[in-house]
């Protein structure tokens, strides 16, 4: 246990046995550490991940995502404790929308999932989405592969609301479920017809009482839609719901665990997870190349003055664009 400013700081050592033994407060460090932007914490973060990572892998990666208000946290809290109840260990990582003028987040997910977060074999981690990609927080993958990890055999990763570049959570699960509520008018105005088209799994939810017959309303032109994209036969029918009552829940997670054992035993779900490696990578170099490029001195020497004449129309975005990248030191391939 070392020392930093007089708060006691757990040692790499410290945190992968803790991760091990499945102890939730350890797990908690180790997500805060590689969460941390500050350069210093890095280094002992690639370390815990490293070392951590021949224990990963064994978990069912489940997203949920869905237009706001379709009962994304009251269904994860009723299936959670219906898989829990069933001898599964359950990680939840819930990110939480970020205010765009302050960073600010709500971080409400352990209060909508009280039942949930009650439970010795829950773990519940809700994180800011800070402006990231894919309404998911900038590490929710290295987050994934602690909680496998620490013997989690389920994770589901609940994303902040539906949006175009959402579909980035695809890129880190096994499968996809978008959760759809009737009455809401044309139901794919609500959502983007991009991830309705890479959804593993449709399902809507608030099929209770008077409500039963809207959802299979909504059921019925959900699925002729999906039809008219061309929708593949994998994906199986919309499914309807009740997260209030629990009716409709066990089947969801049947057709979610069916799918997962499909495609286990066919290799899709190794080839989906060796295409996703590959895409980490390489997103972890863009994002590394944008930081270097922002920090570089002779771009910031720049960028107020090209901003400016951006604004003021007096340089074209591209043209501004080529100038920073020049002061970069950044050539065209071939020159």
């Amino acid at each position: 246990m070392s020392e930093a400013g007089g708060i006691s700081r757990p040692s790499v050592d410290e945190l992968v046995a803790g991760v091990r033994r499945g102890d939730r407060a350890r797990l908690a460090q180790a997500i805060t550490l590689i969460e941390s932007t500050a350069r210093s914490h890095q280094q002992r973060a690639q370390r815990l991940l490293n070392r951590l990572l021949p224990h990963s892998g064994g978990a069912r990666r489940v997203g949920i995502s869905g237009v706001p208000g379709a009962g994304k946290s009251t269904l994860i809290d009723v299936m959670g404790r219906q898989l829990i109840a069933a001898g599964h260990r359950v990680a939840v990582l819930a990110v939480d929308p970020s205010s765009t003028r302050t960073g600010g987040s709500i971080l409400g997910d352990k209060t909508r999932m009280a039942g949930l977060a009650a439970e010795d074999g829950a773990f519940i981690r809700p994180s800011p989405a800070a402006g990231s990609l894919g309404g998911v927080a900038r590490r929710t993958r290295e987050s994934l592969l602690l909680c496998e990890a620490a013997g989690y055999d389920v994770v589901l990763v609940e994303t902040v609301g539906v949006g175009q570049s959402e579909t980035h959570v695809a890129e880190m699960v096994d499968l996809l479920l978008v959760l759809m509520i009737p009455g809401a008018g044309d139901e794919l105005q609500g959502i983007k017809r991009g991830i309705v088209e890479i959804a593993d799994l449709v399902a809507v939810n608030k099929a209770d009482g008077a409500g039963k017959t809207a959802a299979e309303a909504a059921r019925g032109e959900l699925e002729a839609a999906l039809r008219t994209m061309g929708a593949p036969a994998s994906r199986g029918p919309v499914l309807t719901l009740s997260a209030l009552s629990g009716e409709g829940v066990d089947a969801l997670w049947a057709a979610i665990a069916g799918r997962w054992e499909a495609d286990r035993a066919s290799g899709a779900l190794e080839q989906r997870r060796r295409k996703q490696r590959l895409e980490w990578m390489w997103s972890v170099i863009d994002r590394r190349l944008i930081e270097s490029l922002r920090e570089h001195r002779a771009v910031r020497a720049l960028l107020a003055e090209i901003e400016g004449r951006v604004l003021s129309e007096e340089l074209s975005p591209t043209w501004a664009a080529e100038r920073l990248l020049e002061a970069y030191g950044w050539r065209p391939p071939g020159e």
